[in-house]
């Protein structure tokens, strides 16, 4: 496979077409004081139809030669040490592609993360009981998976076949004579074990722990390369013929990708998934195509003074093995892609309502318990694999208000109980009024640390928020709370099949949080509509803004086209751009995407296109899916859509698969300048103008604006004002002392604060400089763009303020957010 490193493309590399994994069991530690993860992780597999049947065709295909400057050599205690021509090795990587499995966990990695001595890495064993194995042209099958900045130690089959009570499987299985091959026999039990009925969860939860725990029968070879893990077992030539359970012994390393380590708000040591683009990689080897659904289990041990918060479907109880360390367990049994597990540990705390209210609200009479529709909708089967399914269970399918509980640094606790605490019941509520059943059983939201590069990000059961949210009312913090809680229906129970759709995620989760927030704040339709346009307008001009400042490649929603969702042979496929830093500031996946659903919902009827949107839900839940498999239900389900000459093929043409702007968009944003909310931000701008050309023609003016003379703006009303101010080009500092004064700006959300500090960088506004270092500091979700801005106007004071901020937030940053602001200064 040829990667296009000129576009940062990201590799998929595990070859799912030939072994998938069906189930994770994860047992790991938490190691603060040198920022590791280690333990183990056992991959329970089943072959796919085409590799069980033994197809000479696509066996040849699962076959796999290692490397003519590859050779083995088998050192004491069976540890197998792949040795590469040597030249081909980095200096700086420390020959670090290749791996030696060691024995026991024991970690014998250097500080570059290699394994193993000199000696051993470069050819020679120092061991004299040492034989050479030569592996000429061989034709065995190579499992690889998914696997970054890791420190892999060991690879091993695990034989569950000595697990107590798992005869019960062989017999059902009629797996009698299996003596001559006991491979065989662990193969079947594996598959008995993987395929058992949905309503035998409980009791397939309690083998994948045991059989996790079985002894090994046997070491396995393996080479760790970029990208890559590649696992094989001498002699095994087809895919059902390769152990379907392995265990990975192995350690994450200080500078992995996946991970970061840092400390909170109250300076407490602590780590999280941050969405990385490389996804879980660094935390554990895994299939990464979407493809590979799994369920997964984990063991996670830390410290008794850190909570640990998982992706699970049930409030973990830690309990304590030894003095001083405390065990949690998490599982789920929807199967997910791996991208989508997430942990955070910290010193965090749990913020309670102060009074005796449930957590668990009950439906009051405003939603009805069980509606007729509902009932017809539990009389479908549902179009995923089998799983433990809340769309089938008559109490989930009434819930309007899932369990959830909130976390956050001590610091925080204040703000989540004024902001948080109310909302969150609210926009659950908001959200299942309009597409129904929840497809998780409970939420956890977590207040992360201040290096997080994004306002919020969705996991199963698990939200993590900026602390940008939290300031300046609820606004913010309500808008994007219910952009997280739409990725639970778009983007994780409905999921892209292709990553380079991100639209089907990013751009639902956009266009339902205005349709959740104007419910959750029970608006009256004329004045949602009237809040949904003025938002449509800032939106439009930032993504006109971007189409403006971007390569023409990354603002194609579909950059795949026709080849979307096709892989090779073996399942590896390439994410195009996914390695681009700016790619993950840029929001034309959310907004391109937002601007067609709207369009479609304009033309539907809104009342029309979220009762199909339910209809969707229900019909796809727990599955993947392409664009096309979405516009072809929409235009069957509401075929008056193609009266306005819409068609799968027209919609790529004209949305999907093309640069800059759609022309029906460009025509439709000129109306959002009629709205009323939109005119009276225009009113105000007058004002201000004329305050600015008072202010500049007399020195002897008020310090002290007429403050009553100005109306009082929504936060989004604010955002637009300021804007619109920020095209002007001259401000003098009294005006936007006045302007500051006026509406409280450093007291308003970070989108307003945001704007305001644009003006003072603009307008060289030395009072209000400390209003910059303090959001560059406290609000890096969304302070990137600043840096920038800070560098352009080549002013000494504001490049010394850019390079100061850098200096002391950097090394806790987030990767991608630490590269692009690099770029702007160096």
């Amino acid at each position: 496979m040829e990667l296009d490193i000129t576009k940062d493309d990201l590799p998929l590399m595990a070859n799912t077409s030939h072994m998938l994994v069906r189930h994770y069991v994860l047992d790991l530690d938490v190691d603060f004081k040198n920022h590791v993860m280690g333990g183990t992780i056992v991959l329970f597999f089943d072959t796919d139809s085409r590799c069980r049947s033994g197809d000479s065709e696509q066996v040849e295909k699962a076959c796999y030669s290692w490397s003519d400057g590859t050779s083995y050599i088998r050192a004491p205690e069976a540890c197998y040490i792949p040795v590469p021509n040597t030249s081909a090795c980095s200096t700086k990587s420390g020959c670090n592609d290749f791996a030696v499995c060691g024995k026991g966990e024991n970690d014998t990695s250097d500080k570059n993360g290699s394994h193993g001595n000199r000696e051993q890495a470069s050819g020679f064993s120092s061991s004299k009981n040492c034989c050479d194995i030569e592996i000429h042209g061989s034709e065995d099958f190579l499992l690889v998976l998914d696997c970054c900045d890791l420190s892999v130690l060991k690879v091993e089959e695990v034989d569950v076949a000595v697990v107590p009570g798992i005869e019960k499987f062989t017999s059902s299985a009629g797996l009698m004579d299996t003596s001559k091959n006991p491979g065989v026999l662990r193969n079947q039990i594996v598959h008995e074990l993987v395929t058992l009925p949905a309503d035998h969860w409980r009791e397939q939860l309690h083998y994948y722990r045991h059989c996790s725990q079985a002894p090994a029968c046997g070491e396995l070879l393996f080479v760790t390369g970029t990208w890559s893990l590649e696992i094989r077992k001498a002699g095994v030539q087809l895919p059902k013929d390769f152990p379907h359970a392995i265990r990975i012994w192995y350690k994450t390393k200080p500078e992995g990708r996946s991970l970061s380590w840092t400390t909170d708000q109250c300076d407490r040591p602590c780590v999280y998934t941050v969405g990385s683009p490389i996804n879980n990689r660094a935390l554990f080897p895994c299939q990464e195509p979407p493809v590979a659904m799994s369920t997964w289990q984990a063991t996670v041990r830390a410290d008794a003074c850190f909570v640990v918060l998982m992706s699970g479907e049930k409030v973990a109880e830690p309990t304590e093995t030894e003095e001083g360390v405390l065990n949690w367990f998490y599982y789920v049994t929807m199967p997910v892609p791996a991208s989508t597990f997430t942990i955070a540990a910290g010193c965090w705390a749990e913020v309670k309502r102060k009074t005796c209210a449930t957590d668990v609200q009950r439906n009051d009479g405003f939603f009805p318990l069980l509606s007729k529709a509902d009932v017809r909708l539990l009389e479908q089967a549902c179009g995923h694999v089998p799983y433990p399914c809340r769309f089938q269970d008559p109490a989930a399918v009434s819930q309007a208000v899932i369990p959830h509980r909130i976390f956050a640094p001590l610091c925080l606790e204040k703000p989540c109980e004024d902001v948080l605490l109310q909302l969150i019941p609210q926009c659950l509520s908001a959200a299942y009024e309009l597409l129904g059943t929840h497809p998780f059983s409970r939420l956890d939201v977590l207040i992360v640390p201040s290096n997080f590069s994004s306002l919020g990000m969705a996991s199963p059961h698990i939200i993590f928020l900026s602390q940008s949210t939290l300031s300046g009312g609820s606004h913010l913090c309500g808008a994007r709370l219910c952009h997280e809680i739409a990725h639970a229906w778009f983007g994780l129970a409905i999921g892209a099949r292709d990553w380079t759709e991100e639209w089907l995620s990013e751009g639902f989760a956009t266009h339902l949080e205005d349709a959740f927030w104007s419910a959750a704040q029970q608006l009256p339709v004329d004045e949602a509509k009237d809040q949904q346009e003025l938002k449509a307008l800032l939106r439009w001009q930032r993504l006109r803004d971007e189409m403006q400042n971007s390569e023409e490649d990354l603002q194609v929603l579909r950059p795949n086209k026709e080849n979307t969702g096709k892989v090779s042979e073996s399942g590896v496929c390439v994410i195009k751009h996914g390695l681009n830093a700016e790619k993950v500031f840029m929001q034309v996946h959310y907004l391109k995407g937002y601007f067609l659903l709207r369009s479609l919902a304009g033309k539907a009827g809104e009342a029309t296109y979220f009762a199909f949107l339910s209809k969707f839900v229900q019909a796809f839940h727990g599955q993947l899916i392409l664009s096309q498999d979405f516009l072809h239900f929409l235009l069957e389900d509401i075929p008056q859509l193609k009266g306005y000459g819409l068609s799968v093929e027209n919609i790529f043409q004209k949305w999907l698969d093309c640069t800059g702007i759609p022309k029906s968009l460009l025509e439709e944003s000129q109306a959002w300048q009629d709205c009323p909310l939109v005119q009276q931000v225009k009113e105000e701008v007058i004002k201000w103008i004329q305050v600015n050309q008072k202010a500049r023609k007399s020195s002897k003016r008020k310090r002290r604006c007429e403050e009553a003379a100005f109306q009082k703006l929504s936060p989004d009303q604010l955002v637009l004002l300021l804007e619109c101010l920020l095209e002007k080009k001259t401000l003098c500092s009294k005006m936007l002392e006045c302007l500051q004064r006026t509406y409280h700006l450093r007291e308003q959300d970070a989108e307003v604060q945001h704007r305001w500090c644009e003006l003072v960088i603009k307008h060289k506004y030395i009072a209000g400089y400390a209003d910059v270092e303090k959001f560059l500091k406290e609000d890096q979700a969304m302070g990137v763009y600043l840096y920038g801005e800070l560098m352009v106007n080549e002013d000494a004071k504001q490049q010394e303020i850019a390079h100061k901020i850098f200096a002391t937030t950097r090394d806790q940053m987030d990767v991608s957010s630490a590269t692009v602001v690099a770029e702007m200064l160096f």
